[in-house]
């Protein structure tokens, strides 16, 4: 199970926010590419991007960042990014540049059919992020949250032929607080297409226990704040992670 590093981006800036809460940043680096060769060296095997400003105002807004990071990567392994990506350009642009797999979050609720061409003009790149509240969906930054279902959406999405699902639980995410695996396992057993897990990471009993679902269809887990304050070793969490998959 892959063990995935987030950046997040805010201002060009690496951060991260408790529940989405733009006003809550803490600045972690001022060298995203820094940061991205640091994870690099620890053994990451992919990198999760978010674009933060973009999230919330629809269009791209840390570019400069983003192919910093890009640079210092070097191809070595695959980056994920999400957050402002509405159109079929942007996409193609950044999947130019460097970036491998695409996440699309907000647009995939509300424009359905983008979602579809997304998949249908670039296969094998298209990622969905679902981010959910009590089993609802969330979009714009999760300023605000929608009355779809999430099982019903990523199923939707599963026909389309999205290479995976970013499932986050925005109640757990930057809390600290333990992974939602009730939550988790009811879109993991709805689906046939890998699911990466995120938010709540805390700690390497949360790693343990997601290895227990690898099976199930989660193909890994995305991690930001435990790795950033140190209450997860990123290192350690990879390594456990490979022991209990060779075990599986």
């Amino acid at each position: 199970m892959l063990i995935i590093p987030a950046i997040d981006l805010k201002d060009g800036q690496c951060v991260r926010l408790k529940q989405g809460e733009m006003k809550s940043a803490t600045v972690f680096s001022q060298n995203p590419g820094s940061m991205a060769k640091h994870w690099l060296s620890q053994g990451a095997r992919r990198l999760h991007l978010v674009d933060l400003n973009g999230a919330f105002v629809g269009k791209p807004k840390n570019e400069p960042a983003i192919l910093a990071i890009i640079k210092a990567i070097d191809g070595k392994i695959p980056i994920q990014l999400g957050g402002g990506i509405r159109d079929l350009e942007t996409i193609e642009r950044y999947l130019d540049d460097g970036i491998t797999y695409i996440i699309i979050g907000t647009a995939a609720v509300k424009n359905p059919g983008f979602l579809h061409e997304a998949c249908y003009a670039f296969p094998n790149h298209i990622m969905v992020g679902l981010d959910a509240k009590d089993g609802k969906i969330a979009v714009e930054g999760w300023s605000k949250v929608t009355g779809h279902d999430v099982i019903d959406l990523a199923k939707k999405f599963e026909d389309y032929g999205v290479e995976a699902i970013v499932y986050t639980d925005i109640g757990r995410d930057g809390m600290l607080s333990g992974v939602n695996v009730k939550a988790t396992m009811k879109l993991v057993q709805a689906l046939t297409i890998p699911i990466i897990a995120s938010g709540g990471v805390t700690n390497l009993d949360d790693i343990q226990t997601l290895c227990e679902l690898e099976t199930e269809g989660i193909m890994g887990t995305i991690t930001g704040r435990a790795i950033y304050e140190g209450s997860l070793d990123f290192k350690k969490a990879q390594i456990l992670a490979d022991k209990l998959s060779m075990k599986a």
